[in-house]
């Protein structure tokens, strides 16, 4: 990378610089968890909606970053004024006029990709398609934001050939300032179609919208047979190139005919009045849509059809997201085939680190070479190296002829093998024990077979848990919050059936204020799997009290019993000034201390130096519920007084908390000094339901179909009966896996394909069946028992329950599959 001194920069922004040092930078970055090489970078402090840039900036300082973009507003302390700063009116905006002066510096042919949908495919498989003849410079992963598209046009070096980077937008305004980042000389438009709809009047003003990308393009790629595309594009830019593919006859690369199979497409096309065939390994519709884009392109930049037909057929799919696994001896397994290029390694890197369970975890990287890296295989390798070492990568198993040829560069432990095949031959599964595992590589390496080694065997069924949902979620919740409100996040009942540690750890790189748990033993779990945020015990027994002690774990007090008997241990070891959080029961009358007895309370604390309140909390009754906000105000306003009178007989402050994710949608004005999120976490919400997303997707698949005559009977106690000559499916899931038994006998539909396919007769133990008469299902077919597509409310609807019983009744031996995008 070009590296770039800070007083050259300067020049470029509108700023006042405070330069003690002129020291050179080569990347930039804006995530304080994400530093690879802090001598080298240039921390731009952005201010969003749910964090704050500038809070980080002593912790980067720590690291060894010298180089900041912070708002003029920004003080700098004292012992950090040794560094350089560029003071700015508005970071993000600054970041991105940065950026955009840096484009004008290259004039290598840019492609720039919108759509509502296809956008990272495209990409992907455009890079796939070229292979080794260019070097090329795209997007990171789906870097296509106000924020992703700079870090991506960044990367652009004086050896790029082809840049490549896709452009989302999620509402008016937004697409102006990305196009002139990345400044396109080639356009793609994919299709348009209802993401984001929400913020748009109508899909043609949406569609006006993206295509601003296309201002300083000189052709547009688009689809013709889309007649609105087709109208908006000839109606703005009939004086551009206009390069469409389509099945009309006026389509540059016009589609002559199209035969699906099994699992391919036959397509004939005609470009340049010249007929060729292309073999396209896959059989949907959707593939082919992205297909037909990408070809288009490489026809667009001279590739031959012939070039074009052999590259097409060793296409292969885009991984759109890391999986984290268990794996076999204690150890953990990131699979990430996503793509292999220095920037998505380092991201890679950064997951790899947020999931290591104990500080003591060795940090495993089995890694590829890498292609069209733009840079000298030395320089390449040694990059790495440092890299490796800056993100505490502990051993290095590298494949590839580059990564052997220059072994001797890497500083940690490490082995070289020239192909897969020689790895798998050497792989003594064995030998890994209690480490972090990220398994990255280029897709014709094909080290699925090496994931599969090191993976647990479990049965297919499983329960996908979707990160970066989790997160948004949180973030839905944090941005009705106050800056000063804190959250407390729930991971009792392990998290709600998704596995407490992995969500835990989540939340806590999240920088969530305080994590609760039901019982001291989840709570000593997490302390084991290296979680040390603060920990509420909302149940605390008194036999676990010296547990509780030993992992630093703060009980709820919710009597004059647990309170004697928790002080009675803690004079036992001579402690004081320990944390406990006081329940005061407003109304739910179950645990907790009545407001009447606030008063009597007081006395006893005043005399108890070894504890100290570090907050006081209710449950609200029915918060969800309107028919209840008149007893849910008289909850708050009992809360308030108990804890007012609380602070006052103490004389100290402390942290009062009542809402819960309801609570936090309706109550805006009881936020206090924290908030419990919980099931709003999980896409569970009230008022904001259609603006949460789905975090969790139980998922089987067919075993087997078997034809079943009319009037047979299937399952046991022959309840299982259909009228007609049917094609039952086996889905190895049942009653013991946490699919209960009521949703037997047609009560309860799967999903398969996008289709329905109800249960036929008793559910077993550890299967159910399906009908699937009228269905295009297959043996392997993937099922859906709740997901995006059947969400878990109508599941509990059907049951007479409520979604946390759904997912807390999920069996353990159901694998839980984590996956970041």
């Amino acid at each position: 990378m070009t590296e770039y001194l800070l007083s050259e920069v300067s020049q470029w922004i509108p700023c006042n610089a405070i330069i003690n040092k002129n020291i050179g930078f080569t990347h930039l970055i804006t995530d304080s968890r994400s530093v690879g090489n802090p001598a080298k970078a240039l921390f731009i402090a952005i201010v969003g909606q749910n964090h704050n840039g500038h809070h980080y900036i002593p912790s980067l300082y720590q690291q060894g970053v010298r180089c900041f973009m912070v708002n003029e507003d920004f003080t700098i302390p004292n012992d950090l004024k040794d560094a350089n700063y560029l003071l700015v009116k508005n970071t993000l905006l600054a970041f991105q006029l940065l950026v955009t002066k840096k484009r004008r510096d290259y004039s290598c042919p840019v492609i720039g990709i919108t759509g509502s949908n296809g956008k990272t495919i495209v990409k992907e498989w455009i890079a796939q398609l070229i292979g080794k003849s260019k070097i090329i410079v795209r997007s990171p992963r789906s870097y296509n934001s106000q924020i992703g598209v700079p870090l991506s046009v960044w990367q652009l070096n004086a050896d790029t050939e082809l840049g490549i980077f896709e452009a989302g937008i999620s509402q008016r305004g937004e697409m102006e300032k990305i196009a002139a980042i990345i400044s396109p000389t080639i356009g793609i438009l994919t299709n348009i179609g209802a993401a984001h709809q929400e913020n748009f009047a109508s899909e043609h003003e949406k569609l006006h919208e993206k295509t601003k990308l296309f201002a300083t393009c000189e052709t547009i790629v688009f689809c013709s047979d889309y007649s609105l595309i087709n109208r908006e594009i000839e109606k703005v830019y009939s004086h551009k190139n206009l390069f469409m593919w389509g099945h009309d006859e006026a389509a540059n690369v016009r589609v002559i005919s199209k035969n699906a199979r099994e699992n391919h497409t036959q397509i004939h096309l005609n470009y340049l009045a010249t007929n060729f065939e292309i073999e396209l390994p896959f059989a949907d519709e959707v593939s082919f849509e992205n297909a037909m884009h990408s070809l288009a392109v490489l026809l667009l930049l001279n590739y031959t059809p012939a070039y074009i037909a052999d590259a097409v057929k060793k296409l292969v799919p885009v991984a759109m997201r890391m999986e984290l696994k268990e794996g076999i001896n204690n150890c953990i397994v990131i699979n990430d085939s996503y793509n292999s290029d220095l920037s998505s390694l380092s991201l890679s890197l950064d997951f790899l680190t947020q999931q290591s369970k104990h500080n003591n975890d060795r940090r495993t990287l089995i890694l590829s070479d890498i292609y069209q890296s733009g840079i000298n295989e030395k320089d390449l390798c040694s990059q790495i190296n440092s890299m490796l070492l800056q993100k505490g990568v502990s051993k290095l198993i590298g494949v590839g002829k580059v990564l052997q040829s220059f072994a001797y560069l890497f500083e940690m432990e490490a082995t070289f093998y020239a192909t897969t095949d020689e790895l798998l031959h050497a792989l003594i599964p064995n030998n890994f024990k209690n480490e972090a595992i990220l398994i990255k590589g280029s897709r014709n390496f094909e080290f699925e077979k090496v994931s599969s080694i090191l993976e647990m065997k479990h049965h297919q069924t499983c329960l996908e848990i979707n990160l970066n949902n989790l997160v948004d979620n949180l973030n839905y919740y944090r941005a009705k919050l106050k800056p000063q409100t804190k959250v407390l996040a729930m991971v009792k009942a392990f998290s709600y059936g998704s596995g407490s540690f992995e969500i835990a750890n989540v939340l806590q790189h999240q920088k969530i204020d305080y994590l609760g748990v039901a019982f001291a033993d989840e709570g000593v779990e997490l302390r084991k799997a290296g979680i040390s945020m603060p920990i509420i015990v909302m149940n605390p027994e008194i036999k676990s009290f010296q547990l509780m002690l030993q992992h630093q774990l703060e009980p709820e007090i919710y009597s004059f019993n647990i309170l004697h008997q928790f002080v009675a241990e803690l004079r036992s070891g001579a402690i004081s000034d320990y944390p406990i959080h006081l329940k005061i029961d407003t109304g739910m009358n179950r645990l907790g201390f009545v407001p009447e007895q606030v008063d009597a309370l007081l006395a006893l604390l005043n005399q108890m130096p070894e504890i100290r309140i570090k907050s006081s909390f209710s449950h609200l009754v029915g918060s969800d519920d309107k028919q209840f906000d008149d007893f849910t105000q008289k909850q708050i306003a009992d809360f308030t007084h108990a804890t007012k009178k609380l602070e006052e007989g103490l004389g100290y402050i402390f942290i009062k908390h009542i809402l819960n994710s309801s609570g936090i949608e309706r109550f805006p004005q009881a936020q206090l000094n924290m908030v419990r999120l919980g099931i709003g976490m999980y896409g569970m919400g009230t008022e904001g339901q259609k603006k949460l997303k789905s975090v969790t997707r139980f998922k089987s698949y067919i075993s087997q179909i078997r034809q079943v005559k009319a009037h047979q009977t299937i399952g046991y106690n022959r309840k299982g009966q259909l009228n007609f000559d049917a094609n039952i499916a086996i889905v190895p899931v049942g009653y013991a896996d946490g699919l209960n038994r009521k949703l037997g006998n047609g009560k309860w539909a799967m999903t398969i394909n996008g289709h329905k396919a109800p249960i036929v007769g008793n559910i077993c133990m550890d299967m159910c069946m399906l009908d699937v008469t009228d269905l295009q299902a297959c043996e392997g077919d993937e099922v859906e028992i709740f997901g995006p597509q059947v969400p878990v409310e109508q599941l509990a609807k059907a049951l007479e329950t409520i979604p946390y019983e759904i997912f807390t009744s999920i069996s353990r031996r159901v694998k839980r599959v984590y996956y970041y995008e």
